[in-house]
């Protein structure tokens, strides 16, 4: 169907002027124009509907493998466009000794809140000397990271809770607690991450040592692009 134009309509004046006649070609021309808008509107969806679903996916490349499969399940094909990348954070160099040091100062919990913050704690664990420890995640998806190792190493690996809820929130609120004794946290995180998992952990009486391993930056690049968040 062609497009509408007001080209097609005459505008010249009428042979008589009345309210009548002025109203009736200003009737024409919103007629036609709402029907050349719904037309074109349609049109435009179908052509829309027609077309496979694209999604663009901004992690640093080779860690969308995931995403990328599940859509794909579900027709829709990916773009792989990194706008972000992590690099190392301030304290990432104390996490290998901290996890090395004896029985008397380990950590009863470690807690893990992210796949990325998972994937620098096991390299600074194996570096270390894989020591026994207690995991806490905040899902399934962090969880997911430990699932190799802990099939080869299960016996120095032990991740011994996930929340009712993916949350830091909910995490802080149910993370197990002796009463009877001193309870100590570590908390490998992003140098991004806010201060809502140590202070609710900390309200509750656990003694938390965080430390910032990885942070998150704009990719090369992008680094003057102000779209980029």
């Amino acid at each position: 169907m062609s497009l509408f134009s007001l080209s097609s309509v005459s505008l010249s004046p009428p042979p008589f002027s009345t309210a009548h006649s002025c109203r009736h070609l200003h009737r024409r021309i919103f007629s036609l124009s709402s029907s050349s808008s719904s037309s074109s509107s349609s049109a435009s969806v179908s052509a829309s509907t027609s077309k496979p679903a694209k999604v663009v996916v901004t992690r640093e490349r080779g860690k969308n493998g995931k995403l990328v499969n599940a859509l794909a399940k579900h027709g829709i094909s990916c773009l792989e466009l990194p706008l972000i990348k992590h690099t190392k954070g301030p304290d990432l160099d104390r996490l290998s000794t901290v996890l090395s040091a004896d029985a008397d100062t380990a950590f009863d919990w470690i807690v893990i809140t992210s796949p990325e913050a998972g994937s620098v704690f096991l390299e600074a664990w194996k570096a270390s000397g894989t020591p026994n420890v207690k995991i806490a995640v905040v899902g399934a998806g962090t969880a997911s990271i430990f699932k190799e190792v802990m099939q080869s190493l299960k016996q120095s690996l032990d991740v011994a809770f996930v929340p009712s809820k993916a949350t830091g929130k909910v995490l802080a609120s149910e993370l197990p607690k002796n009463s009877s004794t001193k309870c100590t946290v570590l908390y490998p995180a992003s140098a991004k991450a806010s201060n809502e998992i140590e202070d609710g952990l900390s309200n509750r009486g656990f003694e938390v040592t965080r430390l910032n391993t990885y942070t998150t930056v704009i990719a090369d690049g992008y680094k003057n692009a102000n779209w980029v968040i």
